[in-house]
């Protein structure tokens, strides 16, 4: 049996129940092997271009990787818990509190369990967490359109051009590999297991909202289906899957707990967009990224503007081109994809962080990997390792000048 993308089926794809059977662990891991290998592979060349760039102490990878920007105030609540402050030079006042907790508690248990540092166990975690998520993509990729399409995905995933922030102790690869296999639990009906995880990756980043969204969007659409868990249509009309209703209060858990305690820190129900309004953040509809641009366009640098143009304009037509796959790219992983690119294009703030902000949208990749899964193997490598070089080159320059804000 073929999938649309002319691919084998996996063995573990839903069956009419909509609920897919693992062939066991042992045969997962032996057929998304090709996938972890390459990921690793890709992002261990990113790292070696970082370390040979600028060899010097203060801008050494380990440094960079894990003592630099928002790793360093993860490491502060890991080491000391929150309550840090830093006035910034604008006045704006930078807290602690804009950081959530699951990524600096798990620093602070590998601290405590083993002889490393924070800011190495931040590295460690990063790293395992990246194999997880790239592990996540090939199965949800494998699911949808085959082994190839699901190694490529994650191939692809490894060589954005920020990929070094997979490597880095940051939350990126945490919170994807959380939201990946929250999704891939949704695809195949593991309702409270979409739940769990996505309360977990609420924990790590406020785009947790994304991957609830998802869940209760899946919810929705079962519901109206009319379906029950059997598959089997309801003849007393729509009826939502016993287990979908726990998978969904399960969902917005993370985020909305620790919201709550940040409010209860701060003394204001509103406590945590205090908190990102002194970081300069908010959501504005686009509007201050808009004037952004507009002010590269007619200032001193129009090609500045005209590049951030067409980036928006590359990032609305592989959009349309996600919904256009459907129904081979479900509604949960288009919610999920699409709410991650409003949450990004919308916000205001630092604009240089739009990149990384989009890094866990790993959707908007789908329709590569599937035009490069129907395209012959020299072709695909070729792109991949083309793709590969261009990130860890432009991530060794990156992290090396102005980096990640």
């Amino acid at each position: 049996m073929t999938d649309l993308a002319g691919t084998d089926v996996p063995p573990h794809a839903p069956g009419p129940g909509g609920r897919a059977g693992f062939p066991g662990v042992a045969a997962f891991a032996r057929r998304a092997a090709p996938a972890l290998l390459g990921y690793a592979a890709v992002r261990l060349l990113g790292v070696v271009v970082l370390a040979l760039w600028d060899p010097a102490e203060e801008k050494g990878a380990a440094r960079l990787l894990s003592q630099r920007w928002d790793s360093v105030w993860y490491a502060s609540i890991a080491e000391h818990g929150y309550g840090r402050t830093v006035v910034a030079e604008d006045g704006g006042i930078h807290s602690d509190l804009a950081f959530f907790p699951l990524l600096p508690a798990l620093e602070r248990l590998g601290s405590a369990l083993t002889p490393l540092t924070v800011n190495q166990a931040g590295l460690v975690i990063s790293a395992l967490a990246s194999l997880a998520a790239a592990w996540g993509l090939f199965a949800i990729g494998d699911l949808l359109h085959g082994r190839r399409a699901g190694i490529l995905l994650a191939l692809l995933w490894a060589a954005v051009p920020v990929g070094i922030v997979q490597s880095m102790a940051y939350t990126e690869s945490l919170f994807t590999a959380l939201a990946a296999w929250s999704l891939y639990a949704l695809l195949t009906g593991r309702w409270v297991w979409a739940g769990v995880l996505s309360a977990a990756s609420g924990l790590t980043r406020p785009a947790g909202l994304a991957v609830g969204a998802a869940v209760a969007a899946a919810a929705g659409a079962a519901w109206l289906s009319g379906r029950d868990e059997a598959g089997t249509r309801e003849a007393a009309g729509p009826r939502i899957p016993r287990g979908a209703v726990v998978g969904v209060l399960l969902a917005p858990l993370g985020w909305l707990a620790y919201v709550l305690w940040v409010a209860g820190e701060t003394g204001e129900p509103l406590g945590y967009l205090e908190v990102q309004e002194g970081w300069g953040n908010g959501f504005d509809g686009g509007w201050a990224f808009a004037r952004f641009i507009g002010e590269k366009l007619t200032g001193s640098a129009p090609p500045t503007g005209v590049g951030l143009l067409a980036g928006v304009a590359l990032l609305a037509w592989v959009c349309v081109l996600c919904v256009r796959l459907r129904p081979s790219l479900p509604l949960p992983l288009l919610v999920y994809g699409g709410v991650l690119v409003l949450l990004a294009v919308c916000a205001a703030g630092y604009f240089g962080s739009k990149p990384r902000l989009l890094l866990p949208a790993f959707p908007l990749l789908i329709p590569a990997a599937v035009a490069l899964a129907r395209a012959r193997w020299p072709a695909a490598a070729l792109t991949v390792g083309a793709a590969a070089i261009g990130a860890a080159v432009y991530g060794a320059v990156w992290l090396t000048g102005s980096g990640p804000p």
